[in-house]
């Protein structure tokens, strides 16, 4: 395993962040010049390899090293970046990928396909629709809504995709590439503050959180500030504010996370009281039980708070991904890779989404963590030290190495 080189996956992440990053950070929005621009890198990154590079009807970029059989081991990640985010972000495991095609292609024909995926459009930045890319392929996407979608321009999303040659009605054809893939392996920073705490460079990812995304909406009485007794009052957003610490509590009683992330008053002026409030919700778990649990009593807080104020309550449904448990002979390879490269047995679940979360609905997947100085991510103070980079491509690789082995071997 000597030919894998973490130094060289360092050195290509800090080459894409000189052409698509500065001092505002990254510049990789999917479905911009910019994002081109590291797709470009990311080809030129292989064009000395033995591979078969294209593009899917999802416009996620493939690089594909045939092997003796079509079994296909599959790894990657995403190259686009939220706006001003981190070099980090997606990018440690396109380019930790490429390395893996290099060290593969230099021992000959392997003897199974290993394959290399930027999805597009990871972040949902633009658009608002995380995971498009890797969804295409498991077949999760709404149409109907993908068609409403637009940017803060008032772009369309389908008239943005046409120019990128991705036609939405075509879509499910992306599904085709997943047929002969037995595992997918990914490695990412943590994007959150444990590792770090802990002293640790890299962990086993044991899953990736369920979430249940929604938008509320209070409705009270507009009426003047000055002159409507308190007593009187039936102020929407005391109703959401009582909601937002309800759900804070609901989030701690059950080990998970809670967030109010948005929220608008109308009229919208100081001299009124709120007449309609709406807030956002954004709630995730590991434990299916448990978000249900969370969601139901959301639920009832979000009735108590309305009745309490004197307002009505109206949920809007925006997203929802189940839990994403790995699989376990994936888990066992990551476990041991960890303890070979820094010795210890520590795992996470991940509270972010990525696009094993997609993935892992079909196909036996594990992802191995890096840690983030401050646990900071999604913006240009996003780091980590480069010998945890190095150990997290590592670890990686190893465990890449045993995923092969037990394809190959017809165990998964």
């Amino acid at each position: 395993m000597t030919a894998y080189d973490p130094a060289r996956v360092v050195a290509d992440l800090r080459e894409l962040a000189h052409r698509t990053g500065g001092p505002e950070g990254s510049r990789r929005l999917a479905w911009t010049p910019d994002w081109l621009q590291a797709r470009a890198f990311f080809r030129e990154s292989l064009a000395t390899l033995p591979v078969e590079i294209d593009e899917d009807e999802a416009g996620n970029l493939w690089a594909v090293l045939r092997g003796e059989r079509p079994d296909t081991l599959l790894v990657g990640s995403h190259l686009d970046s939220v706006p001003k985010g981190g070099w980090l972000d997606g990018a440690l495991g396109v380019m930790a990928g490429v390395e893996l095609l290099r060290a593969i292609a230099a021992e000959g024909t392997p003897p199974i396909t290993v394959a290399l995926v930027d999805w597009a459009d990871e972040e949902g930045a633009r658009f608002s629709r995380s995971l498009f890319g890797s969804a295409a392929c498991m077949g999760t996407l709404d149409i109907e809504v993908l068609r409403g979608l637009t940017d803060k321009e008032g772009a369309k999303l389908p008239e943005i995709l046409a120019q990128h040659g991705v036609d939405i009605d075509n879509l499910d054809g992306a599904r085709t590439r997943m047929a002969d893939v037995k595992a997918y392996v990914e490695v990412h920073i943590e994007q959150g503050p444990i590792l770090e705490e802990k002293g640790l460079g890299i962990c086993t990812v044991t899953g990736t959180k369920g979430i249940e995304r929604e938008r509320l909406i209070f409705r009270g009485q507009a009426a003047h500030a000055g002159t409507m007794p308190m007593e009187m009052r039936r102020d929407s957003f005391r109703a959401a504010a009582r909601f937002a610490l309800a759900i804070a509590e609901i989030g701690e009683r059950h080990a998970g996370v809670t967030t109010v992330g948005h929220a608008q008053c109308w009229p919208g002026v100081v001299t009124a009281v709120a007449g309609e409030t709406r807030i956002t919700m954004d709630m995730r778990h590991i434990d299916a039980a448990a978000l249900q649990a969370m969601f139901d009593e959301a639920h009832e807080a979000a009735a108590a708070a309305a009745e309490a104020e004197g307002c009505t309550i109206e949920w809007e449904h925006i997203f929802r991904i189940p839990p994403m448990p790995f699989h376990p002979k994936l888990l066992d390879a990551a476990r041991r890779a960890v303890r070979e490269v820094e010795g210890h047995d520590v795992e996470l679940p991940s509270g972010a989404l990525h696009d094993a979360s997609e993935v892992a609905r079909e196909i036996p997947t594990v992802m191995i963590f890096s840690s983030s100085i401050a646990g900071l991510s999604h913006t240009k103070e996003e780091d980590t030290p480069d010998e945890h980079l190095q150990m997290a491509a590592d670890a990686f690789h190893r465990t890449c190495r045993s995923a092969l082995a037990l394809v190959a071997a017809g165990e998964l």
